[in-house]
């Protein structure tokens, strides 16, 4: 029986042990806080979002540029594969309006409770407050409880997150440690995270409030969701959906009215006005309410009075945000660990033996989902191949 070594308890790494016990292997998990899943709990404290059901031909596009190198993860472990393993975990689940699902329960806690147990089962053993310092030779190091500790393994697979929500255990410090093995590596940057927008007086009037029901485009990129005014600019996942075209440094085009053709805003706004201000004019011919009248307002004051080039500004409020929000603000990241540093089994060129998973990988995904899907995948994808690894190796 080889021994097995994962490091990092979150659900990339959890999967992985998953594999390499089914497989007969013993295994230990290493994490640095003081419990495991904690990134997956707190993405759960508002309902877990399990995965996306629909089929792998809407999946994969998600995945942008990184569709093509997990596109065989994804499809050994796609929606309905995350549906299936949720529920022989005892945790039935439903889909939403939108088609996201969710367990019954709502909460992470306890499909991670039933995991956590499944796994001990198994064999697992875990081990908390270890943070990976790096290797001495073949020989993984860390900073445990205990101090220096060094635990061998027949094979390692890394599931270290990326660089956001450093508290949860998140920071990306293992970076450095993979560069220095010659490991290629994407620069880190927010994903699904806040823009930053410079609000008058007047907008912030409107904090907290949402805009429902918009259409937002960045570049390629377009979404129909749904953003919050936040104290420092826009949230929510409407602009998550078009993070990475903002990131890029195209503006924020938002459609108000997505449901109208240009002609038909400009035909009602062309209705007898009379005395009524453009606010109430606005609201009673386009059902626009005081938040989306308030952001065109803020964006475009005065508003043109002319119907069509009105009808054009509410069909396109251009923004261009001062940025986004810090990379430890955002949900995940971009970049890590390049696929051209990898086999097609994740592992590392540069580190025979070492796998690796989940969001250390290069590739981002909007929220909804896919996040968690990806990891999962990934390190389902790790796991087994970790499994190859050591059954050729005998």
């Amino acid at each position: 029986m080889s021994h097995a070594l994962v490091i990092g308890a979150g659900p990339a790494g959890l999967m992985a042990a998953e594999m390499l016990c089914a497989a007969g292997h013993a295994v230990t998990v290493c994490e640095a806080k003081p419990s495991v899943g904690r990134k997956f709990l707190m993405a759960g404290k508002s309902g877990l979002n399990l995965t996306k059901d629909e089929g792998i031909d809407d999946l994969l596009p998600q995945f942008a540029e990184a569709a093509n190198p997990m596109c065989e993860m994804l499809r050994a472990f796609d929606a309905r594969s995350v549906q299936d393993w949720a529920r022989g975990l005892g945790q039935e689940v439903f889909t939403g309006s939108t088609g996201r699902v969710f367990p019954v329960a709502m909460k992470a806690s306890p499909l991670l409770r039933a995991w956590l147990a499944r796994l001990a089962a198994a064999g697992a053993t875990f081990r908390t407050n270890t943070r990976w310092r790096g290797w001495d030779g073949q020989v993984a190091v860390f900073d445990g409880s205990a101090g220096h500790e060094v635990i061998e393994a027949d094979v390692t697979v890394l599931a270290l997150g990326g660089a956001s929500w450093a508290r949860l255990g998140s920071d990306g410090r293992w970076a450095e440690i993979l560069a220095a093995e010659g490991v290629a590596l994407a620069p880190f940057a927010p994903a699904n995270v806040g823009i930053e927008i410079a609000w008058s007086a007047h907008m912030l009037a409107h904090q907290g409030a949402a805009l429902k029901g918009i259409g937002l485009r960045a570049g390629d990129l377009g979404s129909r969701g749904e953003a919050v005014i936040a104290r420092s600019g826009l949230e929510g996942g409407g602009i998550y959906e078009v993070c990475r075209g903002l990131r890029e440094g195209h503006p924020l085009e938002v459609d108000l009215l997505p449901d109208l053709s240009l002609a038909e805003v400009a035909g009602r706004l062309a209705r007898p006005r009379g005395k009524a201000s453009l606010s109430t004019h606005l609201r009673k011919t386009l059902r626009l309410d005081p938040v989306k009248i308030a952001l065109a307002q803020e964006v475009a004051r005065p508003l043109p009075q002319a119907e069509d080039a009105l009808a054009g500004l509410l069909k396109g409020l251009r923004i261009m945000p001062q940025g986004l929000r810090p990379m430890d603000q955002a949900i995940s990241v971009a970049g890590g660990v390049r696929f051209d540093a990898l086999t097609e089994g994740l592992m590392l060129k540069a580190r025979p033996g070492v796998f690796c998973a989940g969001e250390m990988l290069d590739w981002e995904a909007p929220t909804g989902g896919y996040l968690l899907t990806g990891c999962l995948a990934s390190g389902r994808w790790a796991g087994r191949a970790a499994v190859d690894y050591l059954a050729a190796a005998a």
